[in-house]
């Protein structure tokens, strides 16, 4: 097995983690992940501080391996998830988030023992994570999934790799052994594959989407900045072609079919989806429209990748499923990557002889 500072980090026995998808990253695929040697982050961002204490504990019977967290410090019950994180950090190595927490919180992290590892995708936001002590950061390039930059990973990685000092880890158009040896060239400690650990058959997603994710070519593969305001890596499928095409007035209808679909799966009232769509509005200065969809996006994506309607919901997607055709469970995944990579490498060093 490849040895890396990844590897030392985090305990795993590859240089390979399993990033954190909303609905997808649970418990089942997080375990699965972590027993074939890889390191899996459970996707605590769209779960209550309640729900991701029962996945949690689930996790500390289903595997012997350490895990991550993802969450969002903004989220509903930020304070008392971290709590729920630092109670468990016999087992949770480490945390991922994106736009999120202070120095102040990052510390109480590392007072713990659990390592930060922040995902972004700019350079200053690489030099901004270094400075404020986190351990590692993992780099998407614009290749990645949902929401993208547009600095694909073979100009990003290396950039970053050149402004911090501390590890990094390569995201956004990984998936094989190949990729794994190619990000290892460029210095990184290993790779972070969301795509590719969805499109497996450990993976909670229903039969329905994940036979269109294995259907999808790079052409069905398009970033939308219609959703929310920013751009987002989807599958179009109808639901999105919809999107796409729509004016000012299928907005609004959109709108208020989402503020609907907000209403009954969370029991809010009228006055609570504006109030949160209206809490968007500031971020790009976002229409209300579009700022009640965005609110309302994630419910789009759990109707495709929880409920399992690929045609009426939104599948966020890298780009590297348009050349995936299978759908294997995590230890053969692993053990392919593995193989590849080490053939990789060893092909690399008799160039050299």
């Amino acid at each position: 097995m490849l040895k890396t500072p990844l590897t030392d980090a985090l305990g795993c026995r590859v240089p390979v983690i399993q990033t954190a998808m909303g609905w997808i990253a649970t418990s089942q695929l997080v375990a699965a992940t972590s027993n074939a040697g890889a390191f899996g982050f459970l996707a605590a961002a769209v779960m209550s501080p309640k729900e991701m204490a029962e996945e949690i504990a689930k996790l500390r019977d289903m595997t012997p391996h350490d895990f991550g967290v993802n969450f969002h410090s903004f989220q509903p019950g930020a304070g008392e998830i971290v709590d729920i994180i630092i109670a468990n950090k016999d087992r949770v190595r480490a945390v991922s988030f994106g736009r999120g927490p202070d120095a102040k919180m990052i510390g109480r992290f590392k007072d713990a023992g659990i390592l930060c590892i922040p995902t972004v995708g700019a350079v200053k936001h690489a030099q901004k994570m270094a400075e404020l002590g986190c351990d590692m950061v993992t780099v998407q390039g614009g290749e990645g999934g949902g929401h993208t930059g547009s600095v694909p990973t073979t100009v990003l990685l290396p950039q970053v790799l050149d402004a911090v000092q501390i590890p990094v880890v390569a995201a956004g158009g990984f998936a094989d052994g190949r990729g794994l040896a190619a990000a290892l060239a460029y210095g990184a400690v290993g790779v972070a594959m969301g795509t590719r650990f969805m499109m497996t058959s450990d993976s909670p997603v229903p039969t329905g989407p994940k036979t269109a994710y294995v259907k999808a070519g790079t052409a069905d593969i398009v970033v939308s900045t219609k959703v929310d305001g920013i751009p987002q890596r989807m599958i179009l499928n109808p639901l999105l072609r919809r999107i796409e095409a729509s004016g000012k007035t299928a907005m609004w209808l959109r709108a208020v079919e989402a503020g609907l679909e907000m209403k009954r799966q969370t029991g809010m009232g009228w006055a609570d989806v504006l109030r949160t769509a209206r809490s968007m509005t500031a971020h790009g200065e976002m229409p209300l429209a579009q700022a009640m969809m965005a609110a309302a996006a994630p419910m789009m994506i759990q109707r495709a990748v929880v409920s399992g309607d690929a045609n009426n919901g939104l599948m966020a997607t890298g780009m590297v499923a348009g050349r995936l055709a299978d759908l294997p469970d995590c230890q053969q995944l692993i053990d392919s990557i593995m193989a590849e990579a080490e053939a990789r490498l060893t092909a690399l060093a008799a160039l050299k002889a």
